[in-house]
Parts: structure tokens; sequence; C-alpha cells
């Protein structure tokens, strides 16, 4: 499996870390500490050094009773650091954003994915995607961030994230997107109970046999903290383990915080499969 966008190829034989830059000044897991662009170009510098092939830069907090940020927001955070990033560094660059104005104005300026977590839903963003042509990632979520915690409720979490994506498949592609240029993600943490993101770690090679690339994205969050009994800053350990056990069941990119670390894991797993 291989990603192209902008003259670039990404090998997905092997998976691939996508190191997370939350531009946001109340991100769960590292408290808006990069919130400067100088910050986060010193962060971005350090994850690509750790192992990250990609980038994902964040505009808008995605956790659990977040508040919605304005278009206006959202550019003026988003689209600056893009470009920044594009001119000095050699990587892919992700954009997590539903709002076809963020993905057409970061596109201008280097993005290579897109990264939306309600899977092209909002409106004119299926036709964004379309007209852009870049590789772009298609997630499960039940319910929006605000209140997609509140009992979430599924008679087959599996069964049901897995015909989610399916049906999305089919509609990207009766649109026009490329089937190379898609990428599935099944949400974990995104409307799921403590119980569903495990059965749907446990059944991953599920969505991995559908003939695209996974992402899985479990980094710190709170499904690990209510197997460890641990806060946000101390899950690394879980978050480890967890992108190691979804890379051996066929995810080729992981959503990490942690770079260095998880490069090491998959170092020593990849010494062992030769």
């Amino acid at each position: 499996m291989k990603l192209f966008a902008n003259q670039k190829t990404l090998d997905l034989s092997t998976p691939q870390i996508m190191g997370i830059l939350n531009f946001t000044p109340d991100s769960f897991s590292d408290s808006g500490q990069f919130f400067q662009l100088d910050k986060a170009l010193f962060h971005v510098e350090y994850m690509i050094n750790a192992g990250a092939a990609i980038i994902d830069i964040g505009g808008e907090s995605t956790r659990p009773m977040a508040e919605e940020v304005s278009l206006d927001e959202e550019l003026s955070r988003v689209v600056p650091l893009v470009d920044a990033i594009h001119q000095r560094f050699d990587c892919w660059i992700s954009v997590d954003s539903s709002k076809p104005e963020i993905m057409y104005e970061a596109a201008q300026v280097g993005m290579d994915i897109i990264n939306d977590i309600r899977a092209l839903n909002e409106k004119n963003a299926l036709q964004m995607a379309v007209d852009l042509a870049l590789p772009v990632c298609i997630m499960h979520m039940q319910g929006q961030p605000r209140t997609m915690q509140t009992a979430p409720q599924y008679h087959d979490v599996v069964a049901e994230v897995r015909s989610f994506l399916s049906e999305k498949i089919e509609q990207c592609l009766q649109a026009g997107v490329k089937k190379e240029n898609l990428i599935l993600d099944p949400g974990f943490g995104f409307g799921k109970s403590v119980e569903h993101n495990y059965s749907l770690l446990k059944e991953l090679n599920q969505f991995c046999s559908m003939g695209y690339p996974v992402l899985a994205g479990l980094s710190r969050k709170s499904m690990l903290g209510a197997i460890l009994d641990k806060p946000v800053e101390q899950r690394l350990i879980g978050s480890v383990t967890s992108a190691l056990i979804a890379a051996q069941k066929g995810a080729k990119i992981l959503r990490v915080h942690d770079i260095a670390e998880t490069a090491d894991a998959l170092k020593i797993w990849q010494a062992t499969e030769q």
C-alpha cells in the first residue's frame, strides 16, 4: 500500500507514525503547550527526528465536551502553521478538520492528507475532497464531540462501525474520490465506551481486511486510563502498547503523541518479523 500526494509517496508496507500537533489552547493531552508558532515548529522538528512521517495538525479540540471553534479562528490557527511546516520540513502534513474551507485553504499551502472525524458529512466537504484529490481519512463517530461520550450504545460495535465505513467508502467512490486516496479510522474514543473500544482493537484486523489503509488513534485516551487507572500524563506505556497491538493487527498509520517510544516498539516488533 502507498499514498500519493503533491508529488510525494508514502510507503505503507510498514506502519508509519503520525505525530499529533494540537494547535489549540485546550487539548486534552498537552494542555495547549504548543499553542505558539515557534513552540509548535520546534515540536514538529522533534517529532520528525524521532520518527514521525506525518504531522497531524488540529485547530479545534475534539475531546469530549469540547467547545466548537469558529471558521475564522480555525483558519487563523491552521493555515499559517501548515504553511510554516511545509516551508521548513520534509514530511507529510495532515489536517484534522471537517470544514471544507479549512481543507481548501490548507491544501493551497501544503496539506497532503485530509483527516476528517466527521467522515466528510459537513456540507460541501465530500465535494471538496473530490476536488482536492488528496488522501482522505474517514472516521466513525457516534454523535458529536460535545456529547459523544454520553452513553454510547451499539448492538454489535464492530459490525456497525464496519458497516458505516463500508457505506462511506461507497459514497466517496461514487462521488469521485479515488480508491487509492481512502484511509479508514474506526474512531477509538469517539462515541464508544471502554468495552466498545477494546472490542474494536481486538477485531481491528476486520477493518484492515477491507482493502484500505487503517489509521489507529489510541494515544493517551481514556480507554487506557480506565484500565491503568492513571491520568493522561502517565499513559505512555499503555499508549505504546496499544499502538503496537494495532500495528500487529494490520494498522498502517499510528496516530500518537509519543513518537520516539512508539518508533522503538515498532523496530523491535519488525526485527522479530524478518
